[in-house]
């Protein structure tokens, strides 16, 4: 291996004792190819195998914790136990490649929509629909519905440690449950889940305390605990940057194993002021990265962007399109063939990829969204 490229291969430590054998993580990506029940299907068992033989972990797509927070058709469920068969399959065939296992856990609050819930009205912290184009106005909340939901995250997290999984990523980001409950765009409650700065980190700390309790009292081994989040929101009001900083300082008091900080460009400054170029990613780093890791994320996709990226001193890097398009990145680096790293997604690579058809047809039909040649 080139030497160069040494801090990427360097073993990292876990606050929870679990040890990452490099600093490579596959990102979190919607794959919709589950089982129409929510169960694991043979096809994303074989696109997870494919890529989980060189990384220190794999964060698997969303798994929801309730029927009620669906976000995409065939996504993965974490919400009866009947799907723990095949959670466990899932763990063994990452671990058994030699990556961590860690479930993402999340609800989708206000983003689902009725014809993934059996015609219900998504259910948020308020009343206040999203600004994209064709969102439904969800209705809040009530008080034994948010206890309940918090108890769902602990129970998902039970089944994530039956099923065999070193650890659960709670999302707190890119516009679901656990964000709509912190960000002033979407919760205006007046009760003890809304209104100031503090009261609306609440739902979110309940969630990592449930998960935490149910931890406590399944797990026979260390597990890791890790939480995702998103900087900023454009809507006015939204999530600031000065918001989500005090959100870290508290994630950061939680025991966490890590933060993981979901923007599109590791690099990219402020979505709501482009005066403001500072990586947001650098900006938690700085804020939080002495008390605990931090995993950046975006537009990373040849080691030389993942040395660089580490270079900041942000200790974990996460690989989302670069681990689609290349299932060998870190095998390859290894082998001094990183000359060899695919960076464009051949349409005629679906197989070779081992890429489920709903992923594939995805990454082909979506406009920009992937370097298809």
């Amino acid at each position: 291996m080139n030497p160069t490229y040494k801090s990427i291969t360097q073993s990292f430590t876990l606050r929870s004792g679990i040890q990452l054998k490099n600093r490579v993580i596959m990102a979190p990506m919607t794959h919709s190819s589950s089982l129409q029940d929510g169960g694991v299907s043979e096809e994303e068992l074989a696109y997870y195998k494919e890529r989980s033989g060189g990384v220190g972990a794999v964060i698997t797509a969303s798994s929801h914790v309730s029927l009620e927070g669906i976000a995409f058709r065939n996504e993965m469920g974490a919400d009866d136990d009947s799907l723990i068969h095949g959670l466990k399959r899932l763990s063994r065939t990452i671990q058994a490649q030699g990556a961590k296992a860690i479930l993402q856990i999340y609800d989708a609050g206000r983003m689902s929509s009725p014809e993934l819930i059996d015609g219900k009205q998504p259910a948020s912290a308020s009343g206040i629909a999203s600004e994209r184009p064709g969102s439904v106005v969800p209705r809040e909340m009530t008080e034994e519905e948010i206890t309940t939901k918090i108890l769902a995250f602990g129970e998902a997290t039970r089944r994530a440690i039956v099923a065999g999984f070193d650890g659960v990523e709670i999302q707190g980001a890119n516009t679901y449950l656990l964000q709509q409950f912190f960000s002033p765009h979407s919760n205006r409650r007046s009760d003890r889940w809304g209104g100031t700065m503090e009261k609306r980190m609440t739902f979110p700390l309940a969630v990592i305390e449930s998960v935490k309790q149910s931890i406590a009292e399944h797990a026979k081994a260390a597990f890791i605990i890790g939480y995702r989040v998103s900087p900023e929101e454009k809507e006015t009001p939204g999530i600031t940057m000065e918001d989500t900083l005090q959100l870290v300082d508290a994630l950061a008091e939680q025991e966490l194993d890590y933060i993981h900080v979901s923007v599109r460009g590791f690099w990219d400054g402020s979505i709501r002021d482009e005066a403001d170029m500072t990586s947001r990613v650098l900006l938690i780093q700085e804020r939080v990265g002495h008390r605990v890791p931090v995993i950046g994320v975006g537009g990373l996709s040849l080691p030389e962007d993942v040395k660089q990226a580490l270079d900041t001193g942000v200790p974990l890097v996460a690989l989302a399109h670069a681990i689609i398009m290349e299932p060998k990145w870190v095998e390859k680096l290894l082998n001094d063939q990183e000359n060899e790293i695919r960076t464009t997604l051949p349409r005629t690579a679906q197989e070779e990829l081992v890429l489920p058809d709903p992923l594939w047809n995805m990454l082909i039909n979506v406009p920009g969204w992937f370097p298809v040649v």
